[in-house]
């Protein structure tokens, strides 16, 4: 899995790229098939915007944006939402039936 960090207007310091990469890579214990993750940081006056784009093989995509004061606070608030995505994502896909239809029982003679 690739994290691919980019910055519009400013630079991001090597503690915020650890953060990101850490918060990220939690990511896998949800979803397995994740195959890249880009992070998109822009400084604006007084707001930090964090989008967040996860590419998952076969076609899955998740996308989150957050804006908040606080780098930090926004990062985690971004990744807790895409986490939020693929837990929906999975329980759709996933079947909730214990047993398979047994279909029609046979008629007794």
């Amino acid at each position: 899995m690739q994290i691919k960090i980019s910055t519009r207007h400013g630079h991001v310091s090597e503690e915020v790229q650890k953060h990101i990469q850490e918060k990220a890579g939690k990511l896998l214990h949800f979803f397995a098939r994740i195959s890249m993750i880009e992070v998109t940081l822009d400084h604006q006056k007084d707001m930090k915007v964090v989008e967040l784009a996860v590419n998952a093989e076969h076609k899955h995509d998740f996308f989150a944006k957050e804006e908040n004061p606080d780098l930090y606070t926004a990062v985690d608030l971004v990744i807790d939402k895409v986490e939020h995505q693929i837990r929906k994502y999975k329980e759709k896909i996933q079947d909730h039936r214990k047993t398979p239809p047994m279909g029609e029982l046979p008629k007794s003679l």
